[in-house]
């Protein structure tokens, strides 16, 4: 069982601003198992999405931890809004979650991007 979206979205923006930055739930999904996506901003004007990671990413069954993967790295706000608004007519119960953050730290785990899962 993984943890419930709601919650991990909570912790999310707590943390957020334990690191200084700012975060916002720009779109509220289902409490329980909704699609979470992660757009951050930087002091640059530049944006990165993350999205969920595909199942093999995940070890086992225990796993219970969110896993994102980057969508789009350095882009623009439009190719961003473009990403989200094809997201929202797949799954309409999905989450936004933005954050202004120059480096998203270990707020959540990012997939390696060379496609390798973990062992």
């Amino acid at each position: 069982m993984r943890l419930k979206s709601h919650i991990f979205v909570s912790s999310l923006l707590r943390r957020a601003f334990l690191l200084g930055g700012y975060a916002a739930v720009l779109r509220k999904g289902a409490q329980e198992a909704g699609a979470i996506f992660i757009r951050q901003r930087t002091r640059l004007g530049t944006e990165t999405l993350f999205a969920p990671a595909p199942q093999n990413f995940f070890a086992d069954e225990v796993d219970i931890g969110r896993k994102f993967e980057v969508r789009l790295r350095d882009s623009d706000a439009e190719r961003v809004e473009a990403a989200l608004a094809s997201e929202i007519r797949f799954d309409p119960d999905c989450w936004i979650v933005e954050i202004e953050l120059d480096d998203h730290g270990d707020l959540f785990e990012v997939v390696p991007q060379d496609g390798a899962s973990r062992p």
